[in-house]
């Protein structure tokens, strides 16, 4: 069976280190991965199966009218490649997964905003900043990630100091940790939308992490099998 293609989006100064771990749970999953980041020859939507918008960087507050923190790192250009990624993939049905900064950019895309010292908003929420599993978040009951990872409280890492605001349109809180801070948000209809606060590719051996990626290409492998069902039809028309 032919493995669909994933188009996965890291940021300039930690992409080399980023995007061979977001690969491997890939092909883990049944897929491969072509790295995209800024500066590159245009990626574009047309080319893969999905899409995985990864961590790292901040997400300049002038795409929502927020306010700038003085500890944000900042990649214009990178945030107005994501942006037009999303923004794609939304358009042409493509499946998304979005990492930490990733889910963050889906929101602010579709029209969310951000809180830039999420911490400072949520002072009940356990700070945690370690690639281990020790925080602990809570998802809501009949959302489509307790569906694929189980209903049940999950143990997550997190190395985030932005969350999730208001939320774009489209789109439902699926996890909230204990002080009430969104940990994961998704779509409610189709295409397939996924953006977890946590960076399930540092939990490759934990199986609950690995059925995000897995969901995420068999997710793609239904957009390539449907894109090929009418390319076929247009060619005998």
């Amino acid at each position: 069976m032919t493995r669909p293609l994933i188009g996965v989006t890291v940021s300039r100064r930690s992409g080399w280190r980023i995007f061979p771990l977001i690969a491997f749970n890939i092909w883990m999953a049944g897929g491969r991965a072509r790295r995209w980041s800024p500066g590159d020859h245009r990626p574009d939507v047309a080319d893969v199966d999905g899409l995985v918008i990864g961590g790292g960087d901040d997400i300049s507050p002038d795409l929502y009218g927020g306010r700038l923190v003085t500890s944000a790192r900042l990649d214009h250009d990178r945030d107005a490649l994501e942006q037009r990624l999303v923004r794609d993939a939304t358009k042409a049905g493509l499946p998304v997964l979005g990492i930490c900064r990733g889910s963050q950019m889906i929101n602010v895309a579709l029209g969310g905003t951000l809180h830039q010292d999420a911490y400072g908003t949520y002072t009940a929420s356990d700070r945690r900043w370690t690639i281990l599993p020790r925080k602990i978040v809570h998802l809501e009951a009949g959302s489509l990630l307790s569906a694929l990872v189980g209903a049940e409280p999950m143990t997550v890492n997190a190395l985030h100091s932005q969350s999730v605001d208001s939320l774009g349109k489209g789109l439902r809180v699926a996890a909230r940790d204990r002080g009430g801070m969104i940990q994961a948000i998704e779509r409610d209809s189709d295409p397939f939308a996924v953006g977890v606060q946590w960076h399930p590719e540092h939990l490759f051996y934990a199986r609950r992490q690995q059925a995000l990626f897995r969901a995420l290409v068999r997710a793609a492998r239904a957009h390539d099998e449907a894109r090929g069902q009418l390319q076929a039809v247009h060619r005998d028309a």
